[in-house]
């Protein structure tokens, strides 16, 4: 079984990019972020017409969250309980989106133990926090406190859950994450509150699945030839609950899908569960 993360910007721009790379790579899951448009507006026809199922959320132009499934989605949660608000007035913006996918025979069952019948994804798009002495700032730290405290009460509910949490992180965990440190002196992504934070979910269980599988940046800003110069940030991550993580084979980013015509600014982050 395939998993896939992929920040799309603006899916309404790269549907068709989306369902090629779909077909392309045979991936099962596939989470979106930054979709930019509301269930209404969402291509939803084109993942339908492809074979996926598909959960979308989103409130308007900004933001944006969706998953697309070639197995069946048995439940949708648009949120995570206690995600802050952000805004005035305050709103709960669409970043997060938490699907149960219905597995049964998808995936085998260890010796003795019968196949998992679940497996939970979310689509993760964590505020990017601006600048360092902006609002948003606080904002992304107390989102990801928030999504902390919910992770490490889905793990102690259910050791032997299928979880992933996937998405753009908008954290570049360690300095080999960023082209140059010198350039992010001062800024978001790489400060030390922020790098903390990213960092406590794997004291509470959860397994960074792509950082010792594969290795490139995920994300290359368009402006000043960023991409020809490879002058990018890691900043999309997955991590696994530790039952997933005994399953996940490889990993895998495919840099290609920043090149062409139409291209996003992220690419996918592919990871193979057995």
């Amino acid at each position: 079984m395939r998993i896939a993360t992929w920040n799309v910007n603006s899916i309404r721009a790269r549907a068709a990019r989306a369902t090629a790379f779909l077909e392309r790579s045979g991936t099962d899951v596939l989470a979106m972020q930054e979709t930019k448009c509301t269930p209404a507006q969402f291509p939803a026809e084109a993942f339908e017409e492809a074979g996926y199922h598909v959960a979308v959320h989103g409130l308007n132009q900004w933001n944006g969250v969706a998953v697309a499934s070639r197995h069946p989605i048995l439940r949708v949660h648009d949120h995570f309980p206690g995600q802050p608000a952000f805004g005035d007035p305050a709103v709960v913006e669409a970043r997060a989106l938490g699907v149960v996918i219905d597995v049964s025979g998808a995936l085998e069952g260890a010796p003795g133990s019968p196949a998992p019948a679940e497996l939970t994804v979310w689509s993760l798009y964590v505020p990017n926090g601006r600048e360092l002495d902006h609002p948003h700032y606080a904002y992304k730290l107390e989102w990801l406190a928030a999504l902390r405290a919910q992770a490490r009460g889905w793990l102690d509910a259910d050791p032997a859950a299928l979880v992933a949490l996937v998405g753009d992180w908008n954290v570049a965990p360690q300095d080999q994450d960023v082209w140059d440190m010198a350039a992010f002196e001062g800024a978001t992504h790489v400060s030390a509150p922020e790098r903390e934070a990213f960092a406590a979910f794997a004291e509470d269980g959860w397994i960074e699945a792509t950082r010792a599988r594969t290795t490139n940046y995920t994300y290359w800003d368009y402006q000043r030839l960023r991409f020809p110069k490879n002058e990018g940030m890691r900043i999309d991550f997955a991590y696994a609950s530790p039952a997933l993580e005994a399953r996940i084979t490889s990993a895998r980013i495919d840099r290609d899908e920043r090149k062409g015509k139409g291209a996003s600014d992220h690419v996918p982050v592919i990871l193979d569960v057995r």
